[in-house]
């Protein structure tokens, strides 16, 4: 708008503002009442139109999942499958149910094998009606059975197997001894027999030794067993051991021939043959290599055989 001229009178210019005020006012109202509330209502927005469709999704999948559950209710209700509780409970897992199941087995097999054991420990269903003894030569089968002291009779569970192997063992002739029970109704002694090996002489008579150096038996010897001569015999002295190491050290040909075997000490044993040769055999070091040297020795002519030194062997 152009400004008045410094020169115009005021009225004139008061006629121009008026004129120009009358003219603006009507415009502005005119477009404030073309702006009516319908209008407003019919325009929409990109953010309106979003916040509609969303919604409208929301509804359909809510009615979709409505007519699916009403679908799987429907058909829990025609197989029978429905519970008529508000909240059914829910399955026991399979898992479960079969522990349960096998610890409800274990207690009745524990509970079935307690009562069994019970019948056979107090009742004579199982019992010792025979009893085999096996093993036995020189020793007889009174001798056994009177050791072992088993009553005809007994439940085999009442019996100590262990305690009659002892009983057992204990006979001078016995080496070792093993008791078994044989269900339903036998007990089986099986016994090993000390074998003599030497021969000393006491005033009471021969006395019988085994490998171990044990005195079982006072007894007549066996044709062809060698006498020991040792100070004092017996399975902890160390002279008797030494000597029974050179003699089960020794080739068997060569052992048959042995009459005598003497040690005065650990470190100078002598044998001494059935046909008067001796032996110089020394300790009991290397005694496999002196027992190979002797074998190959005693082809050859001579009186004394001397393998106390393996690596130079002599015969004179």
């Amino acid at each position: 708008m152009t400004e008045p001229n410094e020169g115009a009178p005021a009225d004139l210019v008061a006629d121009s503002a008026d004129a120009d005020s009358s003219i603006t006012e009507p415009l502005v109202v005119g477009a404030q009442d073309d702006q009516t509330p319908g209008d407003h209502d019919e325009f929409e927005g990109p953010r309106r139109r979003a916040r509609r469709e969303r919604a409208e999704r929301r509804a359909a999948q809510a009615r979709a999942t409505a007519i699916e559950e009403a679908r799987r209710e429907a058909k829990r209700r025609i197989h029978g499958q429905i519970s008529n509780e508000p909240n059914p409970p829910k399955p026991v897992a399979r898992g479960v149910v079969r522990g349960l199941k096998m610890l409800l087995a274990t207690v009745i097999l524990s509970i079935a094998g307690v009562g069994l054991g019970l019948v056979l420990y107090f009742t004579p269903a199982m019992s010792a009606r025979n009893i085999v003894v096996t093993g036995i030569e020189t020793v007889t089968r009174e001798e056994v059975l009177d050791a072992a002291r088993v009553r005809l009779g007994t439940p085999l569970l009442q019996i100590n197997t262990n305690q009659v192997a002892d009983r057992v063992a204990a006979i001078r002739r016995v080496a070792s001894a093993r008791v078994q029970r044989q269900y339903p109704s036998a007990l089986r002694i099986t016994i090993v027999e000390r074998v003599p090996v030497v021969v000393k002489d006491f005033p009471d008579g021969p006395h019988l030794f085994d490998r171990d150096g044990v005195d079982f038996a006072t007894a007549p010897p066996p044709p062809a067993l060698p006498y020991i001569d040792v100070g004092n015999p017996g399975p902890t002295d160390p002279e008797t051991k030494a000597a029974l190491v050179v003699l089960l050290a020794l080739r068997p040909e060569v052992a048959g021939q042995v009459a005598r075997i003497a040690a005065p000490s650990v470190s100078s044993i002598t044998l001494t043959l059935t046909d008067g040769r001796a032996v110089i055999w020394g300790s009991t070091d290397r005694a496999e290599e002196k027992a190979e040297k002797l074998a190959a020795l005693l082809t050859q002519p001579g009186r004394t055989y001397d393998v106390s030194s393996p690596d130079l062997p002599t015969v004179k």
